[in-house]
């Protein structure tokens, strides 16, 4: 029997907590998979850390926990960040979508995004949703300096290949260390 589609969706919880970049590139990911490209041509297709924090000013977002570089973001942030995209797909604008937001329930905000996620969910077309069954997480490790690695699990939005290149290539900038290119 196949799983539905909220479960699959809840699946995404175990990523959680997320910084901002971490939030938009996640929902990105979900959205790409399901095809969700807003109608709206101001909106973008995939939201940025910025957008997140402009949501969050703008109470489409809950707020964080914590603040600035140390605010996190939880399921209910990143299901709401897919409602708006979904809802922008559907040509709503963000006026529209911040009433909708105050008035529906976690529970309703969760079966409309499950729903509108539905084929990308089953088909686990996102490649991020991890499999029902518990096993052992599968992680890749790059190698920034001598002593210093990241580690990404494989399950992650952030695996990607331009992704680790990027997370790599920035904590060498953040070490002030060009010349370990």
């Amino acid at each position: 029997m196949a799983e539905s589609p909220v479960h699959l969706l809840r699946l995404h919880a175990r990523h959680a907590p997320f910084n901002a970049r971490g939030l938009a590139a996640h929902a990105t990911a979900l959205a790409d998979a399901a095809g969700i490209r807003p109608t709206n041509a101001s909106a973008r297709a995939a939201p940025s850390a910025r957008a997140v924090r402009f949501y969050v000013a703008s109470g489409l977002l809950d707020r964080p926990e914590g603040t600035g570089t140390s605010a996190t973001y939880n399921y209910r942030h990143l299901l709401q960040l897919l409602a708006i995209k979904i809802r922008q797909r559907e040509g709503q604008t963000l006026d529209a979508i911040k009433k909708e937001m105050r008035e529906v329930t976690g529970d309703a905000l969760e079966r409309r995004v499950a729903t509108s996620l539905a084929p990308a969910l089953m088909t686990n077309g996102a490649g991020v949703a991890p499999k029902a069954e518990e096993g052992p997480a599968s992680w890749r490790r790059i190698g920034v300096a001598d002593g210093i690695e990241l580690h990404v699990r494989d399950d992650s939005p952030a695996a990607r290949e331009d992704a680790l290149l990027a997370m790599r290539e920035a904590v060498r900038a953040a070490l002030g260390r060009g010349e370990l290119r």
